[in-house]
């Protein structure tokens, strides 16, 4: 299997006239935590959509492990969790589980269960009731829950912390660092840009579509100059696109 995880090759996207992705090109490599972060509407939805082939690039390539991403065969190496994730209603969790599970051809072990919602702070009796009584929060876990349960090389999360509380924050990230040592890869999205230079070993921004910076964070601190990344991802957007 190929050492790049994903190679995004001068991927283009429109929407009728206006432009949502262009000539993006940045790879991320096996078993790093990449970051891709930029405003509402910056793009960043949009090129995991192109990944996944849930819509057509206009122009460019994507491939995954080496393989391009328009061949079925390309996503079995990765879970995904969707940005707004809203499993049916009328499951339980462990009819969510035992059905995402299969999905991904992995075994459904409840041990194993027990362990991953207890790593993500999740009551284990929760498993038996309906998705429509959790909260956001415990939505928002088992959703991880069903991504990490799945064993595969590569994970896709689209703003993963959305609802999590303080603690199992915390958690989470220790799970990201256990996968990080184990050589799996993630790729995530976020808001959160404290949470980007704790997690991840290299970022991207996005900005109008275009991509401004592709380095480790600390890089982009100090091609800024500031000490903290918020600071300088504002200067890095506001920075005219030419020099970016």
């Amino acid at each position: 299997m190929s050492d790049t995880a994903l190679r995004f090759a001068n991927v283009g996207k429109s929407f009728g006239s206006e432009p949502a992705l262009v000539d993006v090109s940045f790879e991320v490599r096996r078993g790093e935590c990449f970051g891709l972060v930029g405003e509402n509407g910056a793009g960043k939805t949009t090129l995991i959509k192109c990944m996944l082939d849930f819509c057509d690039a206009d122009g460019g390539g994507i491939e995954i492990f080496g393989v391009s991403h328009r061949l079925t065969a390309a996503r079995a190496p990765l879970a995904y969790l969707p940005e707004r994730f809203n499993p049916p209603f009328y499951l339980t969790g462990r009819d969510f589980l035992q059905y995402m599970l299969k999905l991904y051809r992995t075994r459904y072990d409840e041990a194993q269960v027990a362990r991953m919602f207890d790593a993500l702070d999740l009551n284990f009796a929760v498993l038996t009731k309906p998705v429509r009584t959790y909260s956001k929060g415990m939505t928002q876990k088992l959703g991880l829950a069903a991504c990490l349960l799945s064993g595969k090389d590569l994970y896709v999360l689209d703003e993963p912390t959305g609802g999590l509380d303080p603690k199992a924050l915390a958690l989470f990230k220790r799970e990201l660092t256990q996968l990080r040592d184990a050589r799996h890869t993630v790729f995530l999205t976020s808001h959160a840009l404290a949470d980007v230079e704790e997690m991840c070993d290299r970022m991207a921004i996005l900005h109008h579509g275009r991509l401004r910076f592709a380095g480790a964070p600390g890089e982009l601190r100090r091609r800024f100059g500031s000490p903290g990344l918020e600071q300088a991802f504002l200067a890095c957007i506001a920075e005219p696109a030419a020099a970016a």
